[in-house]
Parts: structure tokens; C-alpha cells; sequence
């Protein structure tokens, strides 16, 4: 159920009354309220049955509207047998980690219970996706769409489009994902995925209509576990418009490589002959092949889809880099606000602070672990954001995780980077793996200047891109290769960096930055919410003083 509450009004003043006991205060901005049943359900999407999590009986969940600056209030009631909880991919909460939904931000939802999120959407726009975040959980399911539109006042680089379609692909597999934990837990490494998902349909079940001649919006997140996927539409072509909260430059493309966890807005105009049209997914880069299908169905359609879908890509490496070096910022248009997205000039901050990140793998103690600048992540049993808040000393250490990788051996700590707040950073994604690595920030978006195959050297900064950019949350470092990206730390918070390969964030392959601001002041970071659940060491303590 979705309410929106605007206007002064009795409601309005209950809605004011639980911001305050919440703890959040934005009262001009409009409120969106969700409340969500998370259950077990049967899923079929590769034509046999399993146990899927479902959020009010959809796999995938509901897709969450809402506008620049919304506030969301999500009550998120968990009937799983398990402790549960949800991350939003992209949205930054801004002064507002203990929201985050990870476990070293929020404690878990215990099973018969139900915990109630306050987010803002504060100054974003774009496409991103929510997840279940917990136990490996996102192998079955619990994910869903986010739209962030632009308010009514601002100005959009492109018309209106006839409809707004989420497309949510991703890989699969067929085994329960207590079965995928329990191999992890041994120190295994999983097989490849069974398939890949349209919106959590098998080939061939996913369908979008549209009109002759009309111009549609296809946002499209790879919410997958660790394949890099190709997507194209038969005899269409795509016009990239937003990655991830950005307006791109408007470049038009057959195919698109998205990577793990990343997110892309495209335009498609139905200008073809009227009938039906393969959309096509498949794996790149992978040690296997794997493909599937949807339909773009025209409304006035003279036939079914016929013939071969269209080819998987087959193109090296080389070809996927230089793509991803083509997507750059529309500098002339506005972002969340109306000055332009070009008026940041990013490319003249002096750097405060250089951090070389490079993602390992091997064995500890006999079993499988995935390492960062050769510490691999440990879950704490207090969240670290509680922990910070309450001083309570032996959760974590802040420096435990270098600013550059380690020459010895991989070794086991729950890391955490400690970092200034308003800091400008280079950080440098160095992949010395086969794999193709994907990394996210949370709380935070930024700048992807530069990325090259060999090693990274003082000198790659010379082809740096220093003027347009894409800003955004997700980034993939390809095989043997480096990707570098600029962040400004304006954003108080506990903050979760890690692979998107989830077996790999799983196995250890993540750490937090602690952006801190040595003030304490509420302009710098929301108190900790009144309704926050307290668990480990923090079980006990008064949620109004540390």
C-alpha cells in the first residue's frame, strides 16, 4: 500500500509526530509509507520449484516511485524463519547509515518481527534496485526496482516517454540458497548459475509492450550474483539517457555490457514493423555461456517472435572497456537540482589522499576466502555503526585495512578504513584476478576517471578522464586491469565498500569506511533512529545517549 501525504492537515501532523519519534526531521518533503510482508513462497523461474522470498507475494518485489527528496517509510515485517534485512543499491542516505541495511549499519529483522526504514531520497534522481542483504539471501529473491524521478520544477534532458519499464536481469541458480550458504560456509566455491532472469521469468516469459512509434524508458539493473551481462533488443536500437542518479551523455548502442549491480536508463523508440522482438541477455567473460529471452511485444503485433534470438557478444575485453569508457556526464543537464551536472568540476579538487585497492583470492586454513589489500572480512557480532555510536571498544579497529595492498599473507579482521569527512579521494581498483570485479560504495556516488588493462602507475593519471565523467555507486575493474575513481566524502557514515561477485562479499571480500566528523553535530549525521534495533553489545543501551 502506498500513501502520499502532502498539505497541512491532522495526517500531516501525526506524520510529523512519528518523524520525531523516529528521529527524522524533513518536513517540507513529502512522505511515501510501504508496508511490506516478507515470506517464503514457491518460485518456478527456471521450471522447477523453489523455496523463493517473496515481499507482499511478488518475486520480484514491488517497485518502490517515489521523487527527488521523498522520504520513505518502509515497515518491513519479517515472517522468514531467519533474521532478515533490506539494502537500497544507490540510495545514499544521506547523514543516515544506521539505515543502510547491512549488517555493519542495522541490526537484523528477527523473524516474527518487523522493523520500519526512514529513508530520503535527498537530492538524487535515477535508477537503482533494493536487496536482501543477509545469509545469501539474494539468491532467492527479496530484490525489487527503485525509480527516483526528477521533481515537477526541474528540467529532464528528453520528453516524456509513453511508459517507464523496470527490467531487473540477473543469473540463477536452481538450489535453494541454504544449499549455495552451506557450500560457502564449508570453504567451497559455488558452480557456475543455471540461468539468467528477465524480471525472475525464464526465457521467453518476460513481455513489454509498447505502441507504434512511441518512445519507451527501459531501466535496467543487473541484481544477478556475479556474471557480467549483455543486453540488446532485437532490430532496436538504445539511446543511454542515466547510470545510477546521472544524466549521460546521449549516446545510442546495439548492446550494453552491465555488470553486476549496476544500473542503466535507456530509451527505446518502437519504430520497427509491427510484430515481436526478441530481448536478449547473455553472459559475458564467463568460463560458461549462458542466455535467455524476453519479448517486446507491439500492441498491434502481426506475428510472434521467429527465428534465432540475436547472438551473444562475442567481442573481447578491449571492446567492453571501450564502451565503458564512452559513457561520460551530459554536463548541460540538470541533476536532482537545476544548475547544471557540469558545474561540479570535479577535475580541479586537489586530491587529499590516494587509497589502492586490489581484490585477492585464496585459501585459509583449508577453505575458500576473497580478500581486500589481503585482509578478508569477518562479520562482527555487534553492527560496527552501534559499536562507533556507543564507544564500545574490541568490536572493531579503525585502520585495520591498509591504504595499499599487503605483500603477506591473507589474514582474517573485521575491517574497517577510517577517512575525514569533506576529504576528496582517489582510490584506485586494481584487479590482478581473470575475473571481471565489480565494486560498489555505499552512502556515497563517484567519479569513474580512468580505467586501463596492466598496472596502475602514477602515470595512468595522465589519461584521466577530468572533465565529464560518470558519476555513479557501481564500477567494474576488468581482468588484469585497473579502474580508478574520484570520491568527494561529504557524507557522514558508516560505509559499506564491496564486490558485487557476491560469493566473493560473502567470503570476505568487503570492508567499511568510516567517513567521521570529529563535531557531532546533527548537520553532519542524524542521531541514531528511536526505533533502532539494538543487538550484540549494543543490546540494553538507551537509544537517546551513547
Amino acid at each position: 500500500m502506498l500513501l502520499t501525504v502532502t498539505g497541512i492537515s491532522l495526517r500531516r501532523l501525526s506524520v510529523l509526530l512519528l518523524f520525531s519519534f523516529l528521529g527524522i526531521v524533513t518536513a517540507e518533503d513529502p512522505y511515501r509509507f510501504l508496508n511490506w510482508n516478507v515470506t517464503y513462497g514457491d518460485i518456478y523461474p527456471l521450471g522447477v520449484r523453489q523455496q523463493g522470498i517473496l515481499i507482499n507475494g511478488q518475486f520480484p518485489g514491488p517497485d518502490i516511485y517515489c521523487v527527488t527528496n521523498d522520504n520513505l517509510i518502509i515497515n518491513v515485517h519479517n515472517t522468514l524463519r531467519e533474521p532478515f534485512l533490506i539494502s537500497w543499491n544507490g540510495i545514499q542516505q544521506r547523514r543516515n547509515s544506521y539505515q543502510d541495511g547491512v549488517w555493519g549499519t542495522t541490526c537484523p529483522i528477527p523473524p516474527g518481527k518487523n522493523f520500519t526504514y526512514t529513508l530520503q531520497v535527498k537530492d538524487q534522481i535515477g535508477s537503482f534496485f533494493y536487496f536482501p542483504s543477509l545469509s545469501f539471501h539474494k539468491a532467492a529473491g527479496g530484490f525489487g526496482g527503485i525509480r527516483v524521478l526528477s521533481r515537477p520544477q526541474i528540467p529532464v534532458p528528453f520528453p516524456d516517454p509513453a511508459g517507464d519499464y523496470t527490467i531487473l536481469i540477473g543469473d540463477w541458480y536452481k538450489a535453494n540458497y541454504k544449499v549455495l550458504k552451506t557450500i560457502l560456509d564449508r570453504g567451497k566455491m559455488l558452480h557456475f548459475p543455471d540461468g539468467i532472469l528477465i524480471n525472475g521469468r525464464g526465457p521467453n516469459s518476460a513481455s513489454f509492450t509498447v505502441e507504434p512509434g512511441k518512445t519507451y524508458r527501459f531501466r535496467i539493473s543487473n541484481v544477478g550474483l556475479q556474471n557480467t551481462l549483455n543486453f540488446r533488443i532485437q532490430g532496436h536500437k538504445m539511446k543511454l539517457v542515466e547510470v545510477e542518479g546521472t544524466h549521460t551523455v546521449q549516446a545510442t548502442y546495439s548492446s550494453l555490457d552491465i555488470h553486476v549491480g549496476q544500473s542503466y536508463s535507456v530509451l527505446v523508440t518502437a519504430n520497427r514493423p509491427a510484430k515481436d522482438y526478441y530481448i536478449a541477455v547473455s553472459t559475458r567473460f564467463g568460463k560458461q555461456d549462458l542466455s535467455t529471452t524476453g519479448i517486446l511485444h507491439y500492441s498491434n503485433s502481426a506475428s510472434l517472435v521467429s527465428g534465432r534470438p540475436p547472438r551473444g557478444l562475442r567481442t573481447p575485453i578491449s571492446w567492453s572497456l571501450n564502451q565503458a569508457r564512452s559513457i561520460r556526464t551530459n554536463l548541460s543537464a540538470s541533476g536532482p537540482r537545476p544548475n547544471p551536472q557540469g558545474s561540479y568540476h570535479y577535475g580541479l579538487i586537489n586530491i587529499t589522499r590516494t587509497i589502492r585497492l586490489r581484490n585477492t583470492a585464496g585459501q585459509l586454513n583449508g577453505k575458500q576466502r576473497y580478500a581486500v589489500n589481503g585482509v578478508s572480512f569477518v562479520q562482527a557480532d555487534t553492527p560496527l555503526k552501534l559499536a562507533d555510536y556507543y564507544k564500545i571498544g574490541g568490536v572493531f579497529r579503525v585502520g585495520s585495512i591498509s591504504d595499499y595492498p599487503s605483500g603477506g599473507p591473507m589474514r582474517l579482521d573485521t575491517t574497517v578504513m577510517g577517512a575525514d569527512f569533506r576529504a576528496f579521494v582517489e582510490i584506485v581498483l586494481e584487479n590482478h584476478e581473470s575475473i571481471v570485479q565489480s565494486w560498489h560504495l555505499d552512502g556515497n556516488s563517484f567519479f569513474v576517471v580512468g580505467m586501463d588493462g596492466g598496472l596502475w602507475r602514477p602515470t595512468s593519471r595522465n589519461q584521466y578522464n577530468l572533465r565529464d565523467a560518470v558519476s555513479r555507486c557501481t564500477t567494474q575493474v576488468y581482468p588484469k586491469s585497473w579502474t580508478a575513481i574520484y570520491i568527494a566524502l561529504d557524507n557522514v557514515g558508516m560505509w559499506n565498500m564491496r564486490s558485487e561477485f557476491w560469493a566473493r562479499q560473502y567470503l570476505g571480500q568487503q570492508f567499511y569506511l568510516r567517513v567521521y566528523s570529529p563535531i557531532g553535530s546533527n548537520r553532519d549525521e542524524y542521531p541514531i533512529p528511536r526505533n533502532a534495533r539494538l543487538c550484540g553489545r549494543a543490546h540494553g543501551r538507551s537509544r537517546l545517549y551513547p
